[in-house]
C-alpha cells in the first residue's frame, strides 16, 4: 500500500495562523532563527587565522582571539568592504587586511583606527556585524538572527560523557531536509548500502515513530548482520531528528556500551549544504577506536552521496509543487517534515507576536 502524504498537509493549530506565506518562505525564515554549525572547534586555534564560511547566503567569518574565545561575525569590512576573513586576530579582536581596522570580537565595535592620532575619535557608529556563539560537540554554531529554540541538547547525550570527532565536512548540492531525510531513511539500506552493512532485508517492519515539537525518535534493533560491524555484535539504535537540522544514531551495545553518529548540515543556501558530522564514544565504551567507527560511518555517507545529489527536486518540495508518494517506510521522515514545519509556523507566530509587542 502506497500513501499520497503532501509536505503542505498542516499539521497543528499553528498552521492555521499562517496562511500569509508559502512553505518554503516558512521554511527559509525559520532556518534564518536556527542553529547551525560553520566551523569546527579544531580548525580555529587561538589567535589563528580566521575562517570564511556561507550561511544562507550570508559571507561570514569565523575565528577565536587570543584569549581563545570563538566568534562569528559579517566577513564584509564596513570600512570599505575588505574580506576579514584575509585579516588578522588579535588578542579580543579581528583585524582588516586592507586598513588595519579592528573589530571587538564580543560586540563587534570598532577599537582601533590605524589612521587616526587620537583613537577617541574613532567613528561612534563603526561596528561590525556579528551573531551569537555556541560550541558545543565538536563544532562552532550561530544563527543569523535571534534564535526561535535553544541549541540542541538531546537527553540521550547528556545522561554521560563522550568524546567527539569530527570528520571533514562535505559539500552537497542539495537542501537540509533532503539531507537529514537521507540520514535517516531505512528503506534505501539494501540498494545503496551493500558494502558497508552487508545484505539488509528489502521489507521494512512497521516503524514506531514519536514526535514532539521538533524532536522525532525511533527505536530500532540492529541485528549484526554480515556487513563491516559485524563484529560488535546486536544492538538498539535510537534515531533522532531535532528540525531543522540535526541527525543522529546513539547505538547502544549490550556488551560494549554506546557510539554516537550524527549529521549537522548548514546551509549554505536553500539547496546547497556543508555537511558536518562527526561521531562519538561513550567514555566507558570498550569497542572499536573512535577512529575506526569515523572510518566505518564515513562509508556510508560516501556511499550515500552520489545518490542523493542526483535527486530531483534538490530540496523537498514543500509545497507540493511536484507531486511525491510515500509507503509506510516513510514515516520517520514524514514526521521530520511535520517537525520542520511546525517548527517554521510556531516561528511565524513568535515573530508576529513581536512585531505585536512592539
Amino acid at each position: 500500500m502506497s500513501l499520497t502524504i503532501p509536505a503542505s498537509v498542516p499539521t497543528t493549530e499553528a498552521a492555521t495562523s499562517a496562511t500569509q506565506k508559502s512553505n518554503r518562505e516558512l521554511i527559509e525564515q525559520a532556518m534564518r532563527h536556527s542553529w547551525f554549525p560553520v566551523a569546527r572547534s579544531a580548525d580555529l586555534t587561538p589567535g589563528g587565522t580566521p575562517q570564511p564560511a556561507t550561511l544562507l547566503g550570508s559571507q561570514l567569518v569565523v575565528y577565536r582571539d587570543g584569549q581563545g574565545r570563538a566568534s562569528v561575525a559579517s566577513r564584509r569590512c564596513p570600512h570599505r568592504g575588505a574580506d576579514l576573513s584575509l585579516g588578522k586576530v588579535h588578542d579580543a579582536s579581528i583585524g582588516c587586511p586592507y586598513h588595519g581596522w579592528q573589530y571587538a570580537s564580543g560586540d563587534g565595535l570598532c577599537v582601533r583606527v590605524p589612521s587616526i592620532e587620537d583613537q577617541s575619535k574613532i567613528p561612534p557608529k563603526a561596528k561590525l556585524q556579528v551573531f551569537p556563539v555556541e560550541e558545543r560537540y565538536g563544532l562552532i554554531w550561530t544563527a543569523l538572527e535571534e534564535p526561535i529554540e535553544p541549541l540542541y541538547r538531546l537527553p540521550e547525550w547528556e545522561r554521560e560523557e563522550f568524546t567527539w570527532l569530527q570528520a571533514d565536512p562535505l559539500d552537497s548540492p542539495v537542501g537540509v531536509a533532503v539531507t537529514v531525510e537521507n540520514f535517516r531513511d531505512v528503506a534505501h539500506f539494501p540498494f545503496v548500502h551493500q558494502v558497508s552493512m552487508g545484505p539488509t532485508p528489502e521489507v521494512v517492519e512497521p516503524l514506531q515513530v514519536s514526535r514532539e515539537g521538533s524532536h522525532v525518535w525511533m527505536f530500532r534493533p540492529l541485528n549484526a548482520g554480515t556487513g563491516e560491524w559485524a563484529g560488535d555484535g546486536d544492538c538498539e539504535m535510537q534515531y533522532h531528528c531535532v528540525a531543522p537540522g540535526l541527525s543522529s544514531i546513539t547505538y547502544d551495545y549490550a556488551k560494549l556500551g554506546r557510539r554516537v553518529v550524527a549529521g549537522f548540515p548548514s546551509p549554505i543556501s536553500f539547496e546547497h549544504v556543508k555537511i558536518f558530522w562527526g561521531v562519538a564514544n561513550a567514555t566507558e565504551f570498550t569497542g572499536a577506536p573512535i577512529e575506526e567507527n569515523l572510518r566505518l560511518e564515513e562509508m556510508v555517507y560516501l556511499e550515500d552521496i552520489p545518490i542523493v545529489e542526483n535527486n530531483h527536486p534538490r530540496e523537498v518540495p514543500w509545497d507540493a509543487e511536484i507531486e511525491e508518494f510515500s509507503a509506510p517506510a516513510d514515516v520517520f521522515t514524514l514526521n521530520y517534515r511535520r517537525a520542520f514545519l511546525d517548527l517554521a509556523r510556531r516561528t511565524e507566530e513568535t515573530l508576529r507576536a513581536r512585531d505585536t509587542a512592539e
